[in-house]
């Protein structure tokens, strides 16, 4: 068993009163994976004064030796990559081929983000005024703050503490308490790869405990977060009464909408894995399959034909393709979906706990048909693998079902005809498109984020990542005076 600790000041520490905290394997609640208790106000409070003392020396250090010490935790990552698989499997419950799949990711990141470290320039700018020279440069803001939730717990992390090392801030970094050993595992490799001690501070603690502190603090210069509307709507109002940077990438109910031209294989394969794939607990998890009602019974059965044949079970088994859901509380809280579509819409495919699997947190992929735009599950993020099948009349009114929502964040269109395709990037109120693609995925080179309720501030990853943290100094030099001085004048 591991023992859950903070990482302050280059040192782990361990909470020995408190709330307790206990981390279980998803797939068996018998094991305790890891246990501890939870950090308190004075563990924050020390967390931000570490990270407020290392920022002069931090900040000075060019920002390419900062970049190869991102470089050194993505090689170290990508070495031990079976071991945290594994470990993020027993913790969060996600295939030990997803959980791969997002090390990975992560490695890409870390690698992408160092190689910035050498093109964090500005711009010069022509002046109006004769022997005057502008440019800007990028400066660092500060101490930041890192909220992430339990779903990936290594690559988003990883997506927001390279680009703030890099950027020159210092870092508290809040997980979320169901996944604290995958954090750890994260801050550790870090640490081995050289990270100044106070640099990055890892704080496991609940919002209540913590969260006024890490976010109100006049010392935290930024805040960024991933999770829920309410909370990143909250996190937001109270960076905006202080004055300072919020980045909150937020909730979505992503759109498919096929149309009667598309390749419906090629469609029901996408839906399928975008639905399904790891557990649909993912942000950009395909929610709403929106399907010309000419094709949608053909679609609906073959979405059945291929995810009938998806094994249900422990993420460690290399012949499963879908884990359990994270905790009692999330299968709980699917569970009130389900019947909430069983009463509104008409199930076609699983909504039930499988058969002959152990006492874990399991849950069917489910399929409803005949789904409203005003249905609950139509309009609320589930967070698990339930599809709604919404039927539309025509493109038009495809687009506008796809529209109705108060997320943004992405979303997907099968159809040859390019037409539309053009017409639907334009006219689709998302930050992200795919074509004859599933929802998911996204690349470290690439911005991500989305609109509407989905999203604030500067988008994460690719060119775009180190917007957030830093601030643009503008330099004015008026060299006149040294004109007549210099000797080559």
């Amino acid at each position: 068993m591991i023992e859950v600790r903070n990482y302050i000041r280059g040192e782990w520490v361990s909470i020995r009163q408190g709330r307790e905290i206990e981390v279980r394997n998803p797939a068996n609640p018998d094991e305790v994976v890891g246990k501890g208790f939870l950090a308190s106000a004075r563990e924050a409070e020390a967390a931000v004064s570490a990270a407020s003392e290392a920022l002069p020396a931090w900040s000075r250090m060019p920002a390419p030796k900062r970049g190869e010490i991102v470089e050194r935790a993505a090689d170290l990552l990508r070495a031990e990559q079976d071991e945290v698989a594994r470990l993020l499997t027993r913790e969060e419950g996600k295939t030990v081929v997803e959980a791969t799949g997002e090390i990975y990711r992560a490695y890409n990141v870390l690698n992408y983000t160092a190689g910035q470290s050498r093109r964090m320039g500005g711009i010069t700018i022509p002046s109006e005024l004769p022997r005057n020279f502008a440019y800007t440069i990028r400066q660092h803001l500060g101490v930041v703050t890192l909220i992430t939730p339990w779903n990936f717990p290594i690559c988003i992390p990883a997506w927001k503490i390279a680009p703030a090392l890099v950027a020159g801030n210092t870092v508290v970094f809040k997980p979320s308490s169901t996944t604290p050993l995958t954090a750890a595992k994260l801050v550790e490799i870090f640490e081995r790869a050289g990270l100044p001690p106070g640099v990055l501070n890892l704080l496991v603690g609940s919002s209540s405990d913590v969260g006024d502190l890490i976010t109100r603090d006049p010392r935290i210069r930024g805040i960024s977060f991933t999770g829920s509307s309410e909370n990143g709507t909250q996190i937001y109002v109270a960076c905006a009464t202080r004055g300072v940077k919020a980045q909150c990438e937020m909730g979505g109910k992503n759109p498919v909408v096929v149309l009667d031209d598309a390749d419906l294989e090629l469609a029901a394969g996408g839906i399928v894995s975008g639905a399904f794939g790891s557990t649909g607990q993912r942000c950009t998890a395909t929610s709403r399959a929106i399907v010309q009602d000419s094709i949608a019974d053909k679609l609906i059965a073959l979405m059945i034909g291929r995810v009938s044949k998806w094994k249900v079970g422990n993420g460690l088994e290399s012949d499963v393709q879908m884990g359990p859901l994270v905790s009692a509380q999330q299968l709980k809280t699917v569970e009130q979906y389900i019947e909430a579509g069983k009463h509104d819409a008409k199930p076609v495919f699983g909504g039930k706990r499988p058969s002959g699997l152990p006492r874990g947190f399991f849950v069917e992929p489910t399929i409803f048909d005949d789904v409203k735009p005003e249905h609950r599950i139509a309009r609320e993020e589930i967070f698990g693998p339930v599809l709604s099948v919404l039927r539309a009349k025509d493109y038009e009114q495809a687009l506008e079902f796809a529209n109705t929502s108060d997320y943004g964040l992405t979303s997907a269109i099968y159809t040859n005809d390019a037409g539309r395709i053009f017409d639907f990037c334009e006219r689709i109120e998302t930050g992200m498109v795919h074509v004859n693609s599933p929802t998911v995925g996204g690349e470290a080179q690439i911005p991500f984020g989305g609109m509407k309720s989905s999203g604030v501030g500067e988008r994460e990853q690719g060119p775009s990542a180190l917007d957030f943290y830093t601030d643009v100094k503008i330099v004015y030099i008026d060299h006149t005076g040294a004109a007549r001085t210099s000797k080559f004048y």
